[in-house]
């Protein structure tokens, strides 16, 4: 096992993942990739407009890239003394396809997700990326559950 992807969402399931890619990797000598997807920028053009019309859309979108930036940069922090072969990767579009595609182009071994447990309602109407990469995946994906709230 040489490649983890360990794909962050900054949510309460992020910590988990984060431990648990960050254990195998240590374990197995592997490279860890700390991977976040943010939505792509809406497109008006089919209403006819412009991106120039709505340039507040633009400007929220380059502020999201900066803050996973930020965030992702804070995560290797957390790791880089354990792991000094961990890196970080902002990829852009639907957070399924983008893990898919990058786990493809980096020929990774295993990806770790974290699973919301949102219930049976909200994956059918929203979807699951854990859901999606277990399906779809060519290589094992390992999910780890977010913490109970209380």
């Amino acid at each position: 096992m040489k490649n983890i992807v360990a794909a962050v969402d900054f949510s309460n399931a992020t910590p988990g993942v984060l431990d648990t890619a960050s254990q195998l990797a240590k374990a197995f000598g592997a490279a860890l990739h700390l991977l976040h997807v943010v939505e792509p920028e809406p497109s008006y053009t089919a209403y006819g407009f412009t991106p120039d019309e709505f340039p507040a859309i633009h400007l929220f979108q380059e502020e999201a890239r900066k803050r996973a930036t930020a965030r992702l940069n804070e995560l290797l922090g957390q790791v880089s003394s354990d792991i000094p072969n961990a890196t970080v990767h902002l990829a852009e579009g639907s957070p399924l396809h983008a893990v898919l595609e990058y786990v493809k182009k980096h020929g990774a071994d295993l990806v770790v997700v974290g699973a919301h447990g949102h219930g049976a309602v909200a994956a059918l109407l929203l979807g699951s990326v854990a859901e999606g990469m277990v399906r779809k995946a060519a290589v094992p994906t390992l999910v780890v559950p977010a913490p109970a709230e209380s």
